[in-house]
């Protein structure tokens, strides 16, 4: 009688390999009797321990700091309403709404910019710490260069994507962008979301609001990201509108005029 017992080391079939080099999913990994093989396991726990520090570990601010004046940015900082790491995870609500200190300090500055540039925390300082200035730099260049107007870059910490458009309309921006560290995954802990939005007020929903997602190395460079928030905001000038209802072309930015 034939032995059907399957082999305790089994591979993938060669046309499941070449999954591999295109995505970074776990998938292809073969197995050891019933279980996946120690390596697959052992990178899984890797993964897992890195998105874990991602979310929990601070934000370096002072290198933070250090790394915008280096690219000629001033730099003011806020927080949210969530006092420490441990609240903001539990308390989503506090994280979109500024803290009063925050609102007393923006208060001190200049009102009616084109763009207010917020760069914040989020669920990934790792992304941020990686990610963040690259994308800040191209923007603010491609920005300025147009002669459009933009605040000090706002570094917010606890800080949910909502609270750009606190930030936003504390300062009477036409737009509010941020660069936040999104929520990690088993493959990538180091991705950052931009958020814009046209017309910045408090309590916006989530459809007002237009997201380039996944900036890292491996995903959306950080030069093309920048690229894609101007042209967003050249449409949302056009139209005078954000999120959903905002249909996207490809124009150079010229004005964010009214």
């Amino acid at each position: 009688m034939r032995d059907r017992r399957p082999f305790l080391i089994a591979s993938p079939p060669e046309r499941l390999k070449a999954l591999r080099q295109e995505t970074e999913a776990r998938v292809a990994l073969g197995r050891t009797g019933a279980s996946p093989p120690t390596r697959a396991v052992q990178t899984f726990l890797l993964d897992h321990a890195q998105a874990r520090q991602a979310v929990w570990r601070s934000l370096d601010i002072d290198e933070m700091e250090r790394q915008l004046h280096a690219v000629g940015a001033d730099v003011v900082h806020v927080a949210s309403r969530a006092k420490d790491r441990r609240e903001y995870l539990r308390r989503p609500d506090l994280g979109r709404a500024l803290a009063d200190e925050g609102r007393v300090t923006l208060e001190r500055q200049a009102k009616g910019a084109d763009v207010a540039l917020v760069i914040a925390d989020g669920l990934s300082a790792t992304a941020v710490e990686m990610n963040a200035v690259p994308v800040a730099s191209a923007l603010l260049n491609l920005l300025t260069s147009n002669g459009l107007t933009v605040t000090p870059v706002i570094v917010a910490m606890q800080a949910r994507v909502a609270l750009a458009d606190d930030v936003g309309a504390a300062l009477g921006a036409k737009i509010a962008v941020i660069l936040i560290g999104e929520r990690p995954g088993l493959s990538a802990a180091d991705s950052l979301g931009a958020y814009i939005t046209f017309a910045p007020e408090t309590g916006l929903p989530d459809s007002r609001r237009n997201c380039i997602s996944n900036i890292r190395d491996g995903g959306t460079p950080p030069l093309q990201a920048a690229d894609k928030i101007v042209t967003l905001m050249n449409a949302m000038c056009q139209q005078e509108t954000s999120g959903v209802t905002l249909v996207e072309f490809e124009k150079p930015v010229t004005t964010l005029s009214d």
